[in-house]
């Protein structure tokens, strides 16, 4: 279970975004942290309930969790730290092509989850678009049905989009809007009461397992 501690911990670092601060606050950061591994733990369980690949995958909880240290090589911003936690759970962990279910913890209402396959490589992006393209309506029933469409009320978004179709297909392609994403994910946004409520694991919970068809959809291509 999260508590409001690290929602507040997450706002002072937003505030105080500084080598010198984190470290003076590093205690709390540990706390929180375990609070975090925790959660992650707890998520590891209810998905591993109902999706097998998950739970063949015998993933390490720690390795589910995004690092808090910004790269900031190539960055303008040099804030040495991400103001979020976010949990990614995917059967071939958070560095594989694999798509999965994931949470962004972050304060003053800037949390959601859900689940798919953000930014992929172009040659994993070319298979997820013939798939759609080769089973398109295996996929518009999963994507348009009631309960996905009542978790996800923006339905299926693109991390990025292009303008024109891509090399290959069709203006007319019946599946074209999406053959132009770059991403296939979804989310869901939850208030800070609700990410520190009992039943927040167990929400989840029920917010997977209505994304894991889609989730099944897009990584058939990848295997």
């Amino acid at each position: 279970m999260l508590t409001s501690s690290i929602l507040s911990f997450l706002g002072n670092l937003r505030a105080n975004n500084t080598r010198e601060w984190f470290d003076l606050h590093r205690q709390e950061y540990q706390e929180v942290y375990g609070d975090l591994l925790g959660f992650s733990s707890d998520l590891l369980r209810e998905i591993s309930g109902f999706d097998n690949a998950i739970q063949a995958a015998g993933l390490d909880p720690k390795s589910c969790i995004m690092r808090i240290h910004r790269d900031v090589r190539f960055s303008k911003d040099k804030s040495p730290y991400k103001t979020n936690f976010f949990v990614f759970i995917s059967r071939g962990g958070r560095k594989s092509p694999f798509g999965g279910y994931y949470v962004h913890i972050g304060p003053d209402g800037e949390s959601f989850a859900g689940g798919g396959v953000y930014m992929p490589e172009s040659a994993v992006l070319e298979r997820l678009r013939k798939e759609i393209d080769g089973h398109f309506s295996e996929w518009s029933s999963i994507v348009s049905s009631e309960a996905f469409r009542r978790e996800f009320p923006e339905g299926v978004l693109p991390s990025g989009l292009l303008r024109r179709p891509p090399k290959g297909y069709d203006a007319a392609d019946p599946a074209i809007e999406y053959l132009k994403y770059k991403g296939y994910y979804t989310r869901q946004f939850f208030s800070d009461d609700e990410v520190a409520a009992e039943d927040f694991v167990a929400r989840l919970s029920v917010l997977f397992r209505t994304v894991k068809p889609m989730v099944d959809f897009l990584n058939r291509p990848i295997c």
